[in-house]
């Protein structure tokens, strides 16, 4: 049954085969939808199979643990698995009429799914060095779809977002590299049975720094967040809803991940370290995004806010500040990404992405506005809409564990990303077309396949409020995983079942 556990990676590889020996565009784009489905399917197959028979492991080559390549799947990358074949799922309808703006051919979807393979191997590698490879499938992959159409401003924007995640990079080898050096083995499992045994050295605390900046660097955390607003607002809006779901997540995935099974012993000093970065997050993101009129600036600058919650639920460090961080994250993953695509509608009906050149979209399209109100309401954390659930966990993990400060910043950054979705909706909805910018004439109709991704995305984030109560049990679930290592270890190293 374990060997399931490859799926996840096997599943996109045979579809990135497939893709790069078709030629038909039209094949290409339907087989993206059904390749994403599948994906779901399997995703969803998986967390059933954890929940039913506990964690899945898989020794890829029969070698046994630490010595091969390990896979895992816990209930937090299932969680994981599954709200990533969501996004893909979306991603990939909407990508059907949206990226033939750009190049009507099938490199996309190659890339699409190498990207999909790379995010599912993050999720489930269970050793550092793998975990660097799949950052590496990520980024290649990401680069060429952020810079696909060739544009100056994309080649640009894909120039930053390179220099600074091969950045991150270099600083995840170099840890990696200490790790190895000092312990002889770099299975996670392994490695916290050994620090579970042993004392900190000076070179793994050096090695802890290093993965901590490598992992800020790629989940856009404070102080190195810049490159997300340089580069997300330049490729096709279909990619840029693909960014704005997954990749700053993975890297919070990978942080979450490896602190909690690696660098917990001296938890005062991580735990403030976590909580400070966080609160600069969240405001500087949240403050930045204010000041911002084109409705993917806003956004981008939003998705630095957003992430502050997740550390910071990774910061409180206890059970339910984690299960608030993990809700966090499906939550965010849904609603962003719908956001991100209405911009994408509004842009493709009035002709810009500025705010003070569009207009009037209340009157002439009552069900855009709709689109737009749920997933702005959700990330502003108005209830009963996911964000609303994802942000009251937080903060009530935050008081109960005295840490009054980082709670008050949440709730500030709560009102500010209020305030810009408010911005947004006032300005493209509310008031009168400009008359110097009168819009795309004719007029453009959206059909069922531009509108059903965001409508979609936001039915799942009301859904997620409504049902907050059995979302809410298997975040917890997970977190009570990752804050008692122990049947990790065993399931990895001595193959026992919780």
């Amino acid at each position: 049954m374990n060997t399931a556990a490859a799926l996840p990676i096997l599943i996109p590889l045979v579809l990135m085969i497939i893709m790069i020996i078709n030629r038909s565009d039209t094949l290409a784009r339907w087989t993206g939808v059904a390749g994403s489905l599948l994906l779901l399917a399997c995703s969803v197959y998986l967390f059933a199979t954890v929940r039913h028979s506990g964690i899945l492991t898989l020794q890829a080559g029969g070698w046994r643990a630490p010595f091969g390549i390990t896979l895992v799947i816990d209930l937090f990358s299932g969680l994981m698995l599954m709200a990533g074949s969501v996004i893909l799922v979306a991603v990939s309808v909407f990508s059907v009429r949206f990226i033939r703006e750009d190049c009507c051919n099938n490199r996309f979807y190659v890339f699409f799914f190498s990207l999909a393979m790379g995010l599912n191997g993050s999720f489930i590698t269970g050793d550092l060095f793998n975990l660097f490879v799949w950052f590496e499938v990520l980024l290649l992959s990401s680069f060429v779809l952020i810079t696909y159409g060739s544009t100056p401003q994309q080649l640009k924007g894909g120039v930053k977002y390179l220099a600074l995640n091969l950045l991150g990079s270099l600083f995840f080898l170099a840890g990696t590299g200490l790790f190895y050096g000092e312990t002889g083995t770099l299975n996670m499992a392994r490695l916290a049975e050994l620090l579970r045994e042993g004392e900190y050295s000076a070179s793994l605390n050096v090695s802890a720094i290093l993965i901590f900046v490598a992992f800020g660097i790629k989940g856009a955390v404070f102080p190195f967040h810049f490159w997300l607003p340089a580069s997300y607002h330049t490729p096709n809006i279909t990619i840029t809803s693909l960014f704005a779901g997954l990749l700053s997540k993975v890297g919070v995935y990978a942080m979450i991940r490896v602190f909690t099974l690696l660098f917990m012993h001296d938890q005062v000093f991580w735990q403030h370290l976590f909580l400070v970065v966080a609160g600069l997050t969240m405001v500087i993101g949240g403050m930045a995004a204010t000041a911002q009129y084109e409705t993917r600036r806003v956004l981008s600058y939003h998705i630095i806010s957003q992430i502050g919650y997740m550390v910071m639920g990774l910061g409180i460090y206890t059970p339910l500040g984690i299960a608030g961080a993990l809700f966090f994250m499906i939550h965010n993953m849904l609603a962003k990404t719908a956001a991100f695509m209405v911009a994408g509608l509004i842009r493709r009906v009035k002709g810009s992405y500025e705010l003070m050149e569009i207009g009037g979209l209340y009157r002439e399209r009552p069900l855009l506005a709709v689109l737009f109100i749920v997933p702005a309401f959700a990330l502003a954390g108005v209830p009963p809409l996911s964000g609303f659930f994802a942000k009251f966990i937080l903060i009530k993990a935050g008081l109960e564990d005295g840490h009054y400060w980082i709670t008050a910043m949440a709730v500030f950054t709560a009102m500010l990303t209020l305030f810009s979705m408010i911005k947004i909706w006032n300005e493209a909805f509310l008031k009168k077309t400009p008359g110097n910018h009168p819009g795309i004439n004719p007029p453009v109709r959206l059909n069922w396949i531009d509108l059903f991704p965001p409508a979609f995305l936001g039915s799942l984030s009301i859904l997620m409020g409504l049902f907050a109560g059995p979302v809410f049990r298997f975040a917890l679930e997970a977190a009570r995983v990752l804050t008692n290592v122990s049947p990790y270890i065993e399931s990895v190293i001595y193959g026992l079942s919780p």
